[in-house]
């Protein structure tokens, strides 16, 4: 039966509060690793072109569709969600002590690289067990406060993390990290209900692994070793955007050569758990496009991200990011949650959908005017010891943009989230979220990739012009997506 809130249930085991804390745990890992990296990378004098390629970080939130359907089959979403929890404070720590000297550097790259795929095991672990958790009701009610959680989380670890790194040392940045996922793993480990029953013994998911024994090494050990050679000045320098545009454009026609020899691997067992979950999740109506829709929805916003932190250290403002953040970013992203909550509640999805996606989109010109308008503070600052001062005006212009992208964010995240959540079917609620948000950093990793090479090429301003145009594929295909995934309720997802 379905824990739902009542007046009765502890404080500490209530959904008004595990629904907080477990969607703060999901979106600070990502944070410290999609987010403050960028920030410290760059405060070591690490290459745009670099910085960029640690969009490589994202390939487990692409690709855990693949092991996806084994949170959802062996032991409890509880538990996955606390031992990913573990490793994770680990990490934070480590990177504590490696982030000491100039060496440490690189190691942090590979530490994170690592990381990324316990946190994105992490992520669907604690989606699948919200979903088991609460009813349909129950759900919606709540999505306000994961949403409102991650992005408090988000902005602690740009807000308060950065400022620490920036202030203390990035060794104190990261304890203080490790500190704060520490407190959440013992309250979760202490007062996280137990509302699922243990489907298979978790020691059988051992024998499990043996089917990503190919994959594995292909989409782990070569990403990493190229990492690693990415924060050599040398080895980057024989880069060209082209280059890797070129690259990616070949990986995306061996991901076509080998469709068939995938399909087939998933559709040898067509009774497994593991073939049905990507099997239902397919046969659909419209599949096409909703899937090109999931896709394209946010690679707009993930070129900009990726650069949005280095153009903040190159402006000379790393000291002020922080207060910008959390005290001005962190309010307006509640805010935009909360409104966009309430609105998709009121007015329907399929009315919010695209208006939401547009303002978020739009923050994109708003940077592309800022970097044009402080492009002589970000000639001067960059890699100078000493900045140059931008001034209480031109600070307050900085925060006010900062501010509106906050907001839209927070509509946007409010409108993904749902769409993502209409797409899951009850019986497979891990493993389809997983596939979805897969889907939707897809996009994000190649942008990112590029970004740090179009932005080094280009120039922060026509970079974040770029970043826009990016976002108008996925904006159009908002009115050609099934209606009944936009729908005020969840009916005919597989008519």
């Amino acid at each position: 039966m379905h824990a739902k809130a009542t007046p009765k249930q502890p404080l500490l085991r209530s959904p008004h509060v595990w629904a907080f804390t477990t969607y703060f745990a999901e979106g600070f890992p990502y944070t410290i690793i999609r987010m403050i990296s960028p920030v410290f990378f760059r405060d070591r004098s690490v290459s745009l072109e670099a910085i960029g390629l640690t969009s490589l970080f994202g390939i487990p939130w692409v690709i855990k569709f693949l092991w996806g359907p084994l949170v959802d089959e062996y032991s409890t979403k509880r538990n996955w969600m606390l031992s990913t929890q573990f490793f994770l404070l680990v990490m934070a720590m480590a990177a504590a002590f490696l982030s000491w000297g100039s060496e440490g550097v690189r190691i942090v790259a590979a530490l994170f690289f690592v990381g990324s795929f316990i946190a994105a095991t992490h992520d669907m672990a604690i989606d699948g067990y919200y979903m088991e958790a609460l009813d349909e009701e129950g759900q919606a009610r709540f999505v306000g406060y994961r949403v409102m959680a991650y992005r408090i989380a988000m902005m602690t670890g740009t807000g308060v993390i950065v400022t620490i790194g920036a202030i203390a040392g990035w060794p104190v940045g990261f304890f203080s990290a490790g500190a704060i996922l520490a407190l959440l793993f013992t309250y979760h480990a202490l007062f996280l209900p137990r509302v699922e029953r243990q489907k298979k013994p978790f020691f059988h998911f051992l024998r499990s692994l043996l089917s990503l024994k190919i994959l594995a090494p292909i989409f782990c050990l070569l990403p990493a070793v190229f990492l690693l050679r990415a924060f050599e000045p040398d080895f980057l320098g024989q880069v060209t955007p082209a280059g890797v545009g070129l690259s990616l454009l070949v990986a995306l026609v061996l991901l076509a050569l080998l469709k068939d020899r995938i399909k087939a691997t998933f559709l040898k067992k067509k009774d497994s758990f593991y073939a049905k979950a990507f099997l239902t999740y397919m046969d659909r109506k419209k599949i096409g496009i909703t899937l090109a829709f999931i896709i394209f929805m946010r690679t707009g916003e993930s070129m900009l991200t990726s650069m949005v932190s280095p153009f903040m250290v190159d402006l000379g403002i790393k000291a002020h990011y922080g207060w910008i953040s959390g005290g001005v970013g962190l309010p307006f992203s509640i805010f935009g949650a909360v409104v966009g909550g309430w609105m998709i509640s009121r007015y329907t999805l399929r009315k919010t959908i695209w208006p939401f996606l547009l303002a978020q989109n739009s923050t994109n010109l708003l940077y592309m005017a800022l970097a044009f308008f402080l492009s002589p503070y970000v000639t001067l600052n960059t890699g100078a010891e000493t900045v140059t001062a931008v001034g209480s005006v031109n600070l307050l212009i900085v925060a006010s943009v900062h501010g509106f992208d906050q907001f839209a964010g927070g509509l946007g995240t409010a409108v993904l989230v749902t769409f993502l959540m209409r797409t899951c079917l009850s019986e497979y609620k891990a493993a389809h979220f997983a596939i979805g948000t897969g889907l939707m950093n897809l996009s994000g990793v190649f942008s990112g990739i590029l970004g740090g090479f179009l932005a080094g090429w280009l120039g922060y301003g026509v970079f974040f012009g770029l970043s826009f145009l990016a976002s108008l594929p996925g904006m159009a295909l908002v009115f050609f997506i099934p209606s009944a995934l936009t729908a005020k309720k969840d009916q005919g997802l597989t008519s």
